[in-house]
Order: C-alpha cells, then structure tokens, then sequence
C-alpha cells in the first residue's frame, strides 16, 4: 500500500468512534438534567479530583515515565499510575506508548505521525480517533522496556474492566457516601472523562498551533501557559525538544504540576533516576532561537560536517583511521559501544542511558567486529540510514550531541573487504 492510499482512505474505525460520541452525548444529556448548580459541592470536588488523578495518570505515567523513561519508578507507585491512566480511557500504557513514542520518531510527518499536526487542527486534536490506523514504520519502535514489565503487561490485558470500572465505576461508588451517586456518575464519571480528554488532546492540537518557540522551531510543537495549566504542565511544549526530561521546563517557575509530583515522590524515595537535560544544551537552544528571532539565523547543523573539537570520550586524539585500525581499537574496547555513522566512528557509550529511543537501539546498530558474511567481509551495520531520518527526525540538538561523541573519522577504501547493512 503507498503512501497515498493510506492517507486518502483510512477505514472508519466505528467501534472507537461510537463509544468517543456516545460519551459525549451522555454527558451533555447528563449536564442538562443535573447542572452544576443542582449538585453537591462533594460531587464537584470529586469532578476535579478524578479529572486531575486521571490526568497524572496520563502525563506522570503514559507519558514521562513509560513513553520517554525519564524516571524510574517503584512498582508501587508504577501500579497506582497504571490504575489512574486506565481511568483515562485512551488505551492501554503499551499502545499509547508505542504509538507516541512513533509520534516522535516522525512529528509533523502526515503519513507516519499518528496524529500529526500537519494534517489539520481538527484532526490532530480528535479527528485520528475515528479511523483504524495504519502504521508501517511501528515495527522500528522500541517496545522491549513495556514487555518486560509486569505492569505494563497486567494493564494490557485487563485494560478494559480496569478502565471501566475506575473510570465509571468508582465515582458513583464515592458518591453514594454522601447520597449522590447519579450526579457523581454523570460529573465524576462521565464529564470529568471528557475534561481529561480534550485537555491531552489539547498537547497534540492547540499545542502545536498556538504559543511560543523558545527551544525549537524544528517542528510545529509550541509553549503556552493556559495550555501548562490546564494539562498539569504538558503544554509546556515546546521543551519537548529534550523528550527525556522529567520536566517540562527547566525553571523553577514553569508551570508544571507534574514535575512537583514526581519531585514529592523522589523525596520519599518511591521514584528514582530522574533525568533532564544539560544545561548547556537548553542554554544552546535558547540562544539559537534568539539569535534567529532577531534576524540572524545561524548555519544549519550538518551531521557530515567535521568539527574542530571533537570528542576526545576514549583518550585519543582526533585522526582519520584506516578500516584496520577500527577493527582494532574496537576490539580492545569491548565494553563500549561505538557505531558507524556517515563516515565518523562516533562512542555511544555514555549516552546510552539518556537516549530517548533507549539503549537497546544503539546496542542493535554497534560496531561488532568478528561477525563475518559468507565472503569473509566484515559485517558492520551502518547507522547513517537510521540517524539521517530512516527511524527519527533527529533534531539540531542531536545532531550537535552527536557530534561532541565523534572518535575518528574511518577511511573507507573500495578493497577494505567491509559490508554496511541497513537494517
């Protein structure tokens, strides 16, 4: 199937679409008979509570911690996020991941991001919903963290009843404690699902429409305060320029209530391992776009440019090293992890932990001398392929870390007897 055919006809998805309506529908009904003014201030208290648990379940757990793996969290606190996700009836912790982490390989691509601005502020924001989707590149995601955890397994499975039941279920139940277990329903329950989603909606829609672009303008995402208030922090988007970051900004004063509920977790030790993004690289940015904000667009990053100061993250000094030479010193380094990139033998080893696509990734695309095809070549995976777009748009950002990671330029004769496979 081309890539035409797969954005002109899109098969409705009614199963999807019938229930996103029915919702609605009932909790408009429900909003009419019982509005706000008949119904206890218990039951709007619970409105809010539900929408904002709900919500955490979604930006805390969905998003920063399985999505981008930007903390570790204890099994405790990583059941209480999947239970509350669930309440937030947008699909299981293993199909949100997988399809955002895609969002972010290809954001803005029509094709290929899931719900992509490009295609219109309307369907970005719900209009994906109603069609059975279609993606060809998901096998490139990187999903063997949600495998292997039991939670994320557990909620799969039972994703359903669990969203049912903590979603609809519950509220009445909490209502029936001060006699108003019909307006829990209908508030609790059913508006409340509403609010948590249009305002996550809200991140792929209204967020990449309207606000500021401090870090980046390298794709359609934007910051605005009334969107930060109103989706416990995640319009903030346009920091989304460093994905694995537990924040969603790097000042104090940032709006984002998620950020201080991982933070009051950390104290207690029930989460761990908070990454963010250095210093120098945000303080980078800024001073790029303000630079280009003010007339001055400095040189595009290219990926095959030499650099002055290469890296120097193994103790040698910068050269250009013969295919025999690679094989060598890669040999002698077995614990490290280097990769064949547009020419360049770049050491990966210190940024596993921090790529966003993980470190798994890198390991499947390593230098691994030793392996040889059928004709005795040394069998080496190119990575080029997979760095210049073929599994991520890679931003300036990772183009520069890419390079302060660079050991040596390889020299590649035609006899060097070398086979780079693209995966």
């Amino acid at each position: 199937m081309d890539r035409s055919t797969i954005a002109s006809h899109p098969q409705i998805w009614w199963s999807n679409g019938i229930f996103f309506v029915s919702v609605h529908l009932a909790a408009l009904v429900g909003m009419y008979c019982l509005p706000p003014t008949l119904v206890s201030w218990p039951t709007l208290a619970l409105t809010y509570a539900m929408w904002q648990l709900a919500e955490f379940g979604i930006t805390i757990g969905y998003h920063r911690l399985w999505s981008h793996r930007a903390f570790r969290a204890s099994m405790s606190v990583r059941f209480v996020l999947a239970l509350l996700g669930s309440a937030g009836f947008q699909g299981s912790i293993k199909w949100w991941c997988l399809r955002h982490r895609l969002h972010h390989r290809f954001t803005d691509d029509p094709i290929h991001d899931p719900y992509a601005a490009t295609r219109g502020l309307l369907y970005s924001h719900m209009g994906w919903i109603f069609f059975k989707p279609t993606y060809t590149r998901m096998e490139l995601v990187d999903r063997d963290d949600l495998d292997r955890d039991p939670v994320v397994r557990f909620q799969h499975k039972y994703y359903i009843p669990l969203a049912l039941f903590f979603g609809f279920a519950v509220p009445p139940l909490i209502g029936a404690l001060w006699n108003d277990a019909l307006g829990a329903f209908v508030w609790a329950g059913l508006v409340s699902r509403l609010a948590v989603w249009h305002c996550t909606f809200f991140v792929n829609s209204l967020a990449h429409w309207d606000g500021l672009q401090p870090f980046s303008d390298e794709n359609t995402s934007r910051g605005n305060f009334l969107l930060a208030v109103l989706t416990s922090g995640e319009g903030n988007h346009n920091f989304h320029a460093f994905p694995h970051d537990y924040r969603s900004g790097p000042w104090i004063h940032t709006w984002d209530p998620s950020k201080w509920v991982i933070l009051l977790l950390h104290q207690f030790g029930l989460v761990y391992g908070l990454r963010q993004a250095r210093d120098e690289d945000y303080k980078e940015a800024l001073a790029y776009m303000n630079h280009k904000s003010l007339g001055g667009e400095p040189p595009k990053e290219d990926a095959n440019e030499e650099q002055d100061s290469p890296s120097k993250s193994v103790g040698d000094s910068y050269q250009h090293w013969s295919v025999a030479a690679t094989k060598l010193y890669v040999r002698e380094h077995p614990e490290r992890c280097f990769l064949l990139l547009n020419g360049w033998v770049v050491d990966v080893t210190l940024y596993l932990g921090e790529h966003p696509g993980g470190a798994s990734l890198l390991r499947r695309y390593a230098i691994r001398p030793g392996e040889d095809d059928e004709a005795g070549a040394q069998k080496w995976l190119d990575a080029s392929w997979a760095f210049d777009g073929g599994l991520n748009n890679h931003s300036r950002a990772a183009v520069k870390r890419m390079k302060e990671l660079r050991v040596a330029k390889i020299e590649l004769p035609e006899d060097a007897g070398l086979a780079c496979v693209q995966e």
